[in-house]
């Protein structure tokens, strides 16, 4: 396994383009086969292109703000506290490996925007520690640890959630939704999970580099968060009350940070207790990470200023999603997807269905890195399979969200936010994340002919 990972680490490192060509040229794949598959003329393709370039604008700011304010929120004295009291407990490079792959998966798995924060900062921390203790530790597959967790589906899935309603395609083709115990909830679709995450757990455990081949982190990011606090805790100490002017203390003001903060911590209280589940989505992510940042870092001046700092690890999430987008744009406005889509029908029964979209959709999420987007090109076509094979519709359902998750390892879409905050590029982790992708496909793939 560690062979494999090597020798895919160094193809990725030679050939595999920056996050941001990848995306341009998924573009031009996606621009060039709606062209030459689908009756789409070239007019039709650019004006799909610059209609869905625009489509995730506000699922963009949703990720900017899941990013910045997550960011924040380690910068604040408490919690990096409490992460370094994490950090300190694996003690040698694989137990280290390890503690980042499980907390990103238990995190992804309560919600997937927690999932892409919390791993980053554990591993970012696990690297500081290890190296001040002189032991090496590969700062890259701790990374790529953390990113495993993003197969992980849980109560925030969009699509096991989508099927629940009277208005989903299960709906108008059955006459009835498919509750949460028959999918999210069902006793094979927790083999699964379990599955997958004792793979991940072992996949990592196997491929850890040596000691002798432990890339660590680099000593200017440790400079840079430190040279941060430095003049975080000058700022803070510069001047006492009494020194201060009007506005200086408007900015030191405790409660015009702590207030609002305490009503977004009431607004949650009661969103648990009234809806009492923790299908939450990206919104009350924001809301979270938010209050709890406000209220660490005590001041209005100091979350600003983190906020500053936080703002800059965005910037590829802002280039790169609208590429992304105009890629759905193409691929569902042209019938590419259908065809990708009829394609894996074709070749299906009633009990192969379930693999087969699984695979369509690992192809699909290629180019619509969205489980609510995937869902509402390819949902319906896969459902109305299922009802014209007699195939069990839970089934389907799952297998496109985990065909939606699988290959996000091999995906820059989602590791940005975990590469941003870990001041890498995709290369330094892809070759890591597409061995995990090979073996957790492998186990699915056996999950949905078996159980």
């Amino acid at each position: 396994m560690r062979a494999i990972s090597k020798a895919l680490c160094k193809f990725v490192q030679k050939w595999l383009p920056s996050a941001y060509v990848l995306a341009l040229l998924l573009t031009l794949v996606a621009f060039l086969g709606a062209w030459g598959l689908t009756d789409s003329s070239l007019l039709d393709c650019v004006k799909y292109m610059s209609q869905g370039m625009y489509s995730l604008l506000s699922f963009t700011m949703q990720m900017v703000l899941v990013l910045v304010t997550g960011h924040c929120l380690a910068s604040s004295k408490p919690v990096k506290k409490l992460l370094r009291s994490i950090a300190y407990l694996p003690k040698n490079r694989v137990a280290a490996t390890l503690t980042v792959a499980l907390v990103g998966m238990i995190a992804t798995y309560l919600n997937w925007g927690l999932g892409m924060i919390a791993g980053a900062l554990v591993a970012k921390e696990i690297a500081r520690v290890f190296k001040g203790r002189g032991v090496k530790v590969d700062y890259a597959v701790l990374i790529a640890a953390c990113h495993a967790g993003n197969i992980i589906r849980g109560p925030s899935s969009s699509i096991p959630l989508e099927v629940t309603a009277e208005s989903s395609i299960v709906y108008e083709i059955v006459g009835d939704i498919i509750p949460t115990t028959a999918t999210l909830y069902s006793s094979w679709n927790l083999i699964i999970t379990v599955l997958v995450l004792i793979s991940g757990l072992i996949t990592y455990a196997l491929i850890c580099p040596r000691e002798s081949e432990c890339i660590e982190i680099q000593q200017a990011v440790l400079d840079a968060d430190a040279a941060r606090e430095e003049a975080e805790e000058k700022a803070h100490a510069a001047k006492s009350w009494k020194d201060m002017d009007f506005a200086e203390k408007l900015d030191n003001f405790a409660p015009l940070a702590i207030i609002p903060a305490l009503i977004v911590v009431a607004y949650m209280v009661w969103y648990f207790w009234t809806k009492r589940t923790l299908n939450f989505g990206l919104n009350e992510v924001v809301l979270m990470f938010f209050a709890a940042g406000a209220l660490c870092h005590k001041t209005p001046g100091n979350y600003s200023r983190a906020m500053g700092e936080a703002i800059k690890s965005a910037a590829g999430i802002t280039l790169q999603f609208l590429f992304y987008a105009a890629i759905m744009g193409l691929v569902k406005n042209s019938g590419l997807v259908d065809i990708l889509a009829n394609f894996f029908v074709s070749i299906s029964s009633a009990k192969t269905l379930p693999l087969f979209t699984f695979w369509s959709a690992g192809l699909v999420n290629i180019f619509i890195p969205s489980g609510g987007g995937q869902w509402t090109v390819q949902g319906p076509i896969m459902m109305q399979a299922a009802d014209t094979l007699n195939a069990d519709f839970a089934k389907t359902a799952m297998a496109l969200c985990w065909g939606d998750s699988w290959t996000n390892q091999i995906q820059p879409f989602w590791a940005l936010p975990a590469l941003s905050l870990a001041g890498l590029g995709i290369k330094d982790i892809m070759g890591y994340c597409f061995t995990f992708a090979i073996v957790s496909g492998i186990v699915i793939s056996v999950c949905f002919l078996v159980l």
